[in-house]
């Protein structure tokens, strides 16, 4: 029993006890969202206003967490910034969640994290757009293995689906939802080294959930909220809680043990504990051309690495702006 407890003890020290459990953590939010759907019949507005109405008091949790830290810095919020980030809190938990919770009404838990994995070469095209500049030889080599990799695992389960069209359209809704991540994470660049990685994830995860709980009022049924089966709740809950909230708040404690760079590394083991719950807790089939295509993915990203010099900004913008992810 000691021998487990000295690892322990370090992993706790060092952080990667807590980017672990980070990672874990945005793994299974696909898992709950698809537990929810089969507990009850729930749409997918529904769910994702149940998580945020869960969700709400612990991002406000997450800002006061954050206090000491914004008050020493002196960083106050001017009305530019409020917009900004209700800008970010529209393209983030918002739209990203909500187009990601339309996808996953079609296709499988492991194929969705997989699509949102691609985010990066979402990224860097916007950029290139922006600079007017095409991507480098090794950043282009690094999106073509990332997208055939997600084409094998795509075009397979299109093919072993009942209905193929479904998967096509949960893809189209999961892809847009990387898009509107990927400008979420753009959008975090310019305020997230003023205002902290905890404080605005915080900050903008509020300001999602009041537009998602708005836009359920106006176009939900409230009314039939008090009729949903006990399982639908508790999902919601687990989600905002274990996939949400938690997540974050571990990952802001890597980062003060282990710096931006190696604990956003951690990150990679997100696709395959997505693929490891969804097989065990969803039942979820996994293919010879699943794994492929993961690893090549996985592959395709870790080559769009940045060089060290940048890697410590560029993973900490990562850390405040994971969805689940997502989303």
């Amino acid at each position: 029993m000691k021998r487990l407890h000295v690892p322990f003890q370090q992993w706790l020290h060092d952080g990667r006890l807590y980017a672990v459990l980070s990672a874990a953590g945005f793994s299974l939010k696909a898992v709950f969202v698809k537990l929810g759907y089969a507990a009850g019949p729930v749409d997918a507005l529904t769910l994702l206003a149940m998580r945020m109405g869960f969700a709400l008091p612990l991002f406000i949790w997450l800002v006061w967490l954050s206090r000491a830290k914004a008050q020493a810095a002196q960083a106050s919020l001017s009305w530019a910034d409020a917009a900004r980030i209700m800008l970010l809190g529209m393209f983030g938990y918002y739209l990203s969640s909500l187009f990601d919770f339309y996808g996953l009404e079609y296709i499988s838990a492991g194929l969705e994290r997989l699509i949102l994995y691609v985010y990066p070469t979402l990224v860097l095209v916007f950029q290139a757009i922006a600079r007017r500049t095409l991507p480098s030889g090794r950043v282009a080599q690094a999106m073509a293995i990332c997208y055939a990799g997600l084409g094998i695992a795509f075009i397979h389960d299109a093919g072993a689906a009942a209905d193929g069209a479904h998967v096509w359209l949960g893809g189209a809704w999961v892809f847009a939802s990387a898009v509107t991540y990927a400008l979420y994470y753009l959008g975090t660049g310019s305020m997230i080294g003023r205002i902290g990685s905890m404080r605005l994830t915080g900050l903008a995860g509020g300001a999602s959930s009041v537009l998602v709980l708005a836009h359920y009022l106006v176009a939900g049924t409230p009314s039939a909220l008090s009729s949903l089966p006990a399982g639908v709740w508790v999902n919601a809950g687990l989600m905002a809680v274990l996939s949400t909230a938690l997540p974050i708040y571990w990952m802001a404690l890597a980062i003060q043990r282990m710096g931006a760079a190696q604990a956003a590394a951690f990150g990679s083991l997100g696709p395959v504990l997505t693929v490891v719950a969804s097989c065990v807790l969803l039942g979820e089939a996994l293919s010879a051309y699943q794994v492929v295509g993961l690893a090549l993915v996985m592959l395709g990203v870790a080559r769009l690495k940045p060089s060290a010099p940048a890697s410590a900004g560029v993973a900490q913008r990562a850390v405040a702006s994971r969805k689940a992810a997502k989303q």
